[in-house]
């Protein structure tokens, strides 16, 4: 116990380095562009008028105090670190005065719902037939189905996109082509709003479905096909051990394991965001805001979005390291 302790404090420890370091170099890369958001500001609202010198010098500092410009690159440093602890990433350029947080925060539930669900289908449908397609080897529907997903992985998901929504927004008109929810809903929280967004989600997930799922079928079938040449299966099998339970007990429970691995890595980048799905279904999610953010030319967005995504991918590979040596006993905590 003393030593998986031990183990979970030095990994700790590497949590901590690496999101310091990602979002540091985050940082100093965002401060390079040659876009000054006090600048651009201040252009923006004296363009619809003139204003007195005095007040534009007194929004000039409010706004470098906001922004958190104040002093050089090393104590903007310093008080870029100090907000973030407290959860303050200063307000956005694109839409000032609203704060970055905020922004972001009404963008990720849509990520968040979308990402998880298409993760976890893609997985559960994935490892199920690629276990089946590794254990039942001369099954032909099983290689039917595993060359088609095998087929679709290749291809990348933003075509697949636009050919879901070709397919189903014009030929055959049945699913909503873009948007999170039908434009002028009520957005109360109901049954009706529910079953809205889940119809909007549908296309975007089936993209990353399809494509997904070829990889996790890939895997699994591969991990399965390796344990059941071990002894241990085939002496179940002269046992007289059932098929279903070899296949549940002794072979799936030992494959898994590296595929629970790649599951939390998947679960840890849904903080990315699927930018390009997103864009191509209007879907109002983190890469849709990242988009903007960019060419809006909002540092403090992209800086705040960036910094998300390190501490989520960083936290998931934390846990996976952390958890290896529960799941599986062969792995120890040394």
């Amino acid at each position: 116990m003393a030593a998986y302790l031990v183990f979970v404090a030095r990994r700790f420890g590497q949590l901590v380095l690496v999101v310091f370091l990602g979002i540091s170099a985050t940082f100093f890369i965002t401060h390079m562009t040659p876009v000054d958001p006090v600048a651009e500001s201040i252009s923006a609202i004296t363009n619809f008028g003139k204003s007195d010198p005095e007040a534009i010098e007194l929004m000039r500092k409010t706004l470098t105090e906001l922004y958190g410009l104040q002093g050089n690159v090393f104590e903007q440093y310093v008080s870029f670190w100090s907000r973030l602890i407290r959860g303050d990433l200063g307000p956005s350029l694109s839409a000032f005065p609203t704060p970055v947080s905020q922004i972001i925060f009404r963008a990720l539930p849509w990520t968040v719902g979308l990402m998880i669900s298409a993760t976890l289908i893609s997985f559960t449908i994935g490892n199920t037939l690629g276990a089946l397609a590794g254990y039942y080897r001369k099954s032909r529907l099983l290689k039917i189905i595993s060359l088609g997903l095998i087929g679709l992985q290749p291809i990348p998901y933003y075509i697949l996109a636009f050919i879901l929504l070709i397919l189903f927004g014009f030929v055959w008109p049945v699913l909503p082509i873009t948007g999170g929810y039908e434009m002028n809903a009520d957005l109360t929280l109901s049954f009706t709003l529910v079953l809205d967004i889940i119809r909007h989600s549908i296309l975007p997930a089936m993209a990353l479905v399809l494509v997904g799922a070829g990889s996790w079928l890939t895997g699994m079938r591969a991990l399965t096909s390796n344990i059941v040449t071990e002894d241990y299966v085939t002496f179940a099998e002269l046992g007289g051990v059932g098929s279903t339970r070899i296949l549940r007990s002794y072979v799936v429970r030992n494959a898994i394991v590296p595929q629970l691995t790649g599951l939390a890595m998947s679960l840890g980048a849904i903080f990315n965001g699927t930018v390009i799905t997103e864009i191509v279904f209007g879907y109002p999610g983190i890469g849709t805001l990242l988009i903007d953010a960019v060419h809006a030319g909002d540092y403090s967005l992209v800086l705040g979005l960036a910094s998300l995504s390190i501490i989520g991918v960083a936290i998931a590979v934390f846990l996976i390291d952390i958890l290896s040596p529960l799941l599986d006993p062969r792995i120890k905590a040394e």
